[in-house]
């Protein structure tokens, strides 16, 4: 794989716009990538994941062997802290927005919601993933990344309005 370093960044000002709750966790819903976080050994550890938002909550699915299901079934019900980003940030125009959600992850046992979910959430990898996890956002952070239009217009190089 080679890098393509012909392309630049675009040019001109942008900023960062701070997202209200609601409008963080609809753009979390419209799309189904993301990234999950949690620590293993004590350190941070970062998985790439698909997801669903159920009610509010972000839902994935995981199997026997994934080290975040031994983590939720080991906090013995009181879930697991996590952190889940998604984003839509486009790579030519650096524009788009980015979402971090962070609480408790807890195991959904419920068999009728394992099922919904099987249904809801298909795995992109190819693997049995018989359990589910489902992350209540206590916090939730969004941003938008856009161009600043209130940033003054560059007179012309010939001084000419």
């Amino acid at each position: 794989m080679t890098v393509d370093r012909t392309r630049t960044l675009p040019s001109g000002p942008r900023q960062s716009v701070e997202l209200d709750r609601d409008e963080a966790l609809r753009l979390l819903g419209s799309v189904s990538f993301g990234r999950i976080v949690f620590t293993r050994h004590a350190l941070p550890t970062v998985r790439p994941v698909n997801h669903v938002l159920d009610d509010g909550d972000v839902v994935i699915r995981t199997h026997e062997g994934a080290a975040l299901t031994s983590r939720a079934r080991e906090a013995d019900g009181s879930g697991v802290v996590v952190a889940y980003q998604a984003d839509a940030i486009d790579p030519d125009t650096h524009l788009g927005w980015s979402v971090v959600v962070t609480g408790y992850a807890h195991l959904v046992t419920d068999q009728e919601k394992l099922a919904r979910y099987r249904d809801l959430l298909v795995p992109w990898v190819q693997r049995t993933m018989n359990y589910a996890v489902r992350i209540h956002p206590d916090l939730v952070n969004g941003i938008l990344l856009t161009a600043d239009d209130r940033a003054p217009v560059a007179d012309s190089p010939t001084g000419d309005a």
